[in-house]
């Protein structure tokens, strides 16, 4: 059946898988991919510290080839390393450091590298940050501390697809410790996130799009049509010879030029004296009408 060779394919791909995390302990080892190719098996291994995987002289890769091809029958296997940018966004690599923290340290200190690590990976643009720990810490009995930072997501699509997970296992002498990080990396659209669009906003958007239309507008008029090209063209020419002058323009600038000759020829025949202002004669002085005097009256007539 085909379903059983799809099975076994993901088994074998589990086993390889853990076979290197198992095997490449302390070196920074993220995660490992399989991929067919016509020439052979392809084996990616991403680790933040390449250096410690190839060896001197390609060594340990060396090693690594023939244990794949042996124990787990991979056709002409071809190990290639990438080493990843950002290693304090990388929830196994954290696990990683965390554990072999704890195993040089011991557990006593458990809290100051709990909360170093939860600085350096906000510090490196983390949007949220959760790490347990549980086991004997530092008594006998088992606890269980949890300590996080930021926003990160329990449930939901963005808690199963953006959230990164790792697990790791540290051995001490009191015991076994668990470790749990969770982190959700930078640069995520969440489906919840709103943007808002303030006044300046719309004013700048507006203020770029007005020169686009004018222009767009401008081109327009320099562009003539074919009537104006066909009207341009039936224009007669002016009696001077001028081109593109009507009839009307002709007549109407003849007019001006007479009118201005008449006003030159009645400035001329004006006599200077006329141009000076004339004197003003005194108004005559009239008496005033008044009331008569008694002695004034004429005397009656008897």
């Amino acid at each position: 059946m085909i379903e059983r060779d799809f099975v076994k394919q993901k088994k074998r791909e589990y086993q390889v898988q853990e076979f290197i995390s198992a095997t490449l302990r302390n070196v920074g080892h993220s995660y490992t991919e399989l991929q067919r190719t016509p020439l052979g098996d392809k084996v990616i291994i991403h680790t933040s510290r390449p250096g410690l995987i190839v060896g001197r002289k390609g060594q340990n890769i060396g090693r690594l080839t023939e244990t794949l091809q042996k124990a787990f029958g991979l056709e002409n296997p071809q190990v290639e390393i990438s080493e990843v940018e950002s290693p304090e966004l990388d929830a196994r690599i954290v696990a990683e450091r965390i554990a072999s923290s704890l195993e040089h340290f011991g557990s006593n200190r458990f809290k100051g590298i709990m909360h170093k690590t939860l600085e350096n990976v906000l510090s490196a643009g983390a949007l949220g940050v959760e790490i347990k720990l549980s086991g004997k810490l530092p008594g006998s009995r088992a606890k269980s501390w949890r300590i996080y930072g930021g926003h990160l997501k329990k449930c939901g699509d963005a808690a199963i697809v953006h959230v990164r997970k790792g697990r790791v296992v540290a051995k001490l002498k009191s015991g076994v410790i668990g470790i749990k990080v969770d982190i959700l990396p930078p640069n995520i659209t969440m489906p919840d996130s709103i943007h808002f669009i303030t006044a300046e906003k719309e004013a700048v958007e507006d203020e770029k799009a007005k020169p686009a239309e004018t222009s767009g507008s401008d081109k327009k008029e320099d562009v003539p049509t074919d009537k104006e090209s066909e009207a341009g063209k039936k224009e007669p020419e002016s009696p001077e010879g001028e081109p593109g002058k009507s009839e009307k323009e002709s007549v109407s600038e003849n007019n001006d030029v007479i009118v201005a000759e008449k006003a030159e020829n009645e400035t001329a025949e004006a006599p200077e004296s006329s141009s000076e202002p004339k004197e003003k004669k005194p108004a005559p002085k009239t008496k005033r009408a008044g009331k008569k005097k008694e002695s004034d009256k004429e005397p009656e007539k008897k």
